[in-house]
């Protein structure tokens, strides 16, 4: 049986003008692993990614993982691919990774994002519009700054910060927290017009959900631009050339920050799971299979847009 539709799925190939990339491919292929840091963003487009292989007769797994554990399992080969490499945020850590052929770097899946402190708008019309302006609201902030996850890079950074006395910042504290809890606390702050010093990103629903802006004038400190930033798709090394159907499907995969604010609001606002925010995306939005799809196949070698389409009940 294997045999037989292997052998439709490569005519079909052939007569599609599609080279039938899976074929090369090992069995040690069929079950791609992938790191979800538990941020909303990474979990959705890691979803998306799964959601897709899987409809190509892959069986994907997602595991999650910290940020500090992601980047000791990919040297090993324990993990495959991770979708969330925020830049400049974790570069001291991914450069000598890459530097040394530890893990590489497939391509940025987002360009436009932004990584930094930010403060209710209310906060911010109040005064507090730089990170210089921190210390001068230690008291009306209980010098306290919000963070994510311990081990992160973001959290990293902050504590930096302090010890340095950066900003004279040393005698603040960092409140390390998951990303849900971070922003009720940040919310209920907004709410009764409480100044809060907190970290935030885009894309992400927060821009949408909270009046926010970001602190300007940071010194590069989340990087050049007050926290520019783009975020890229990493793998083990050796692994797209290991597995160049997959290789294939990770190169053409790039997100715009508007669809990534959406999934995450499915997420966050609508309390989807990062499953059903996926599904639900590519339901509204199939024509980005094209782009996706281009040139890969499914695991037995068939034309992969058809075959993701028909899947998906597109």
């Amino acid at each position: 049986m294997t045999s037989r539709v292997f052998a439709a799925g490569l005519v079909a190939a052939l007569l599609a003008g599609v080279a039938p990339l899976a074929a090369a491919e090992p069995e040690s292929c069929a079950s791609p692993r992938f790191s979800d840091v538990g941020w909303t963003d990474i979990s959705a487009t890691t979803a998306v990614a799964g959601r897709i292989l899987t409809s190509l007769g892959y069986e994907p797994r997602i595991d999650i993982l910290s940020v500090a554990v992601t980047y000791e399992a990919l040297p090993r080969g324990d993990v495959d691919i991770f979708l969330g490499n925020w830049m400049p945020l974790q570069e001291p850590t991914q450069k000598p990774l890459v530097d040394a052929g530890r893990i590489d770097v497939v391509r940025a899946n987002l360009e436009g994002a932004l990584i930094g402190l930010a403060v209710p708008k209310a906060a911010y019309d109040a005064g507090l519009r730089t990170y210089a302006d921190i210390a001068k609201f230690g008291d009306a902030v209980d010098h306290r700054i919000y963070g994510i996850e311990a081990g992160s890079s973001a959290n990293a950074t902050i504590l930096d910060m302090i010890k340095a006395d950066k900003f004279g910042l040393k005698d603040f504290t960092l409140v390390e927290s998951s990303e849900q809890a971070m922003l009720a606390q940040v919310k209920r702050a907004a709410r009764s017009e409480k100044p809060i010093v907190f970290f935030g990103w885009r894309p992400h629903p927060m821009n949408v959900n909270i009046e926010m802006d970001y602190l300007t004038e940071g010194d590069d400190v989340f990087g050049p631009d007050d926290g520019a930033a783009r975020v890229l798709t990493n793998t083990r090394p050796g692994y797209l050339a290991d597995c160049p159907n997959v290789g294939r499907f990770l190169s053409n995969l790039v997100f715009s920050v508007e669809a990534e604010d959406l999934m995450m609001s499915y997420i966050l606002d609508d309390g989807m799971t990062a499953d059903a925010a996926a599904e639900k995306w590519l339901r509204d939005n199939p024509a980005a299979l094209d782009a996706w799809l281009d040139g890969v196949t499914t695991r037995e070698g068939a034309p992969g847009v058809p075959a993701a389409r028909q899947a998906l009940g597109l």
